[in-house]
């Protein structure tokens, strides 16, 4: 577990029965280098980094430069997701690949997507996937729109946790739609885990305050000008908004009210 905060062990994300001390998930690509890649992931404090089976190589590829040499499984949670898959049959042969070249990890992502120009889930592809999968014996994470029936119907077939999107994947719009999130969350037995259309910190922290628990980015800081400062305000921003939510926020109101109280004054 990280050192994130002095109180993270009181704290923790629970995955599949395994505890986590950063809520902050990474992603691999879109980094100039697997030295930036391992800068930015260490100074993002991620305890769980996604790799996209199909783009990146953790041993398919011998003798070609291996992600995991830099982030090595002993030390990090290696997550394979399925970027870049279109149907569900693509999808579930792309990570029983990955369980291979992972030494039978059962933890994946699974994402099926609806058109290459939105990057948004195809739902139905991704309920089919998640139930030949979790059949399978995997532990599926899974990313979907921000429907809340959909949320719980991927839980109900038992996905692990349910990754809801903020706004298009790489778009940088920050959250759209915090109803819906809200409506994921107050209802989910299992983690809710903001993924894709985080543009900064403050998105971030946003998304941590309307009780989420926990945000996965890769655009926001690979795409960054200085990707691994950007790496550390996300993880400062997660922290800052996991303790707001928990610290509970005082009640809006169209008022003014003293900071000091005004009763009793002398005079």
């Amino acid at each position: 577990m990280s050192e994130n905060s002095p109180h993270i062990a009181n704290d923790p994300l629970v995955i599949a029965g395994v505890s986590y001390g950063s809520r902050l998930l990474t992603g691999t690509g879109k980094f100039k280098d697997l030295d930036e890649t391992r800068r930015a992931t260490d100074a993002a404090g991620a305890e769980i980094v996604t790799v996209a089976i199909r783009r990146t190589n953790i041993g398919q590829e011998p003798g070609e430069p291996n992600l995991l040499d830099v982030l090595p499984p002993d030390k990090y949670t290696i997550l394979p997701n399925t970027a870049g898959c279109y149907t569900a049959e693509e999808a579930v042969r792309t990570l029983r690949l990955a369980r291979e070249l992972l030494d039978g990890r059962k933890l994946v992502k699974l994402e099926v997507l609806g058109d290459q120009k939105t990057l948004y889930p195809d739902v139905v592809q991704t309920l089919r996937a998640a139930e030949m999968l979790v059949a399978d014996g995997f532990d599926v994470m899974v990313y979907t729109s921000d429907d809340p029936i959909l949320a719980r119907q991927l839980e109900e077939i038992g996905c692990v946790a349910v990754m809801p999107l903020a706004a298009p994947i790489g778009s940088g719009l920050g959250i759209q739609n915090k109803w819906s999130l809200l409506e994921i969350v107050e209802n989910a037995k299992v983690p809710i885990i903001v993924d894709a259309g985080v543009g900064t910190a403050s998105d971030a922290a946003i998304a941590m305050e309307l009780g989420c628990d926990g945000v996965l980015m890769n655009t926001a800081i690979a795409g960054a000008k200085d990707p691994v400062l950007m790496a550390r305000a996300m993880k400062l921003a997660v922290q800052a908004g996991r303790d707001a939510f928990r610290a509970g926020r005082i009640p809006r109101k169209r008022f003014a009210s003293a900071s000091s109280p005004v009763d009793g004054l002398i005079g």
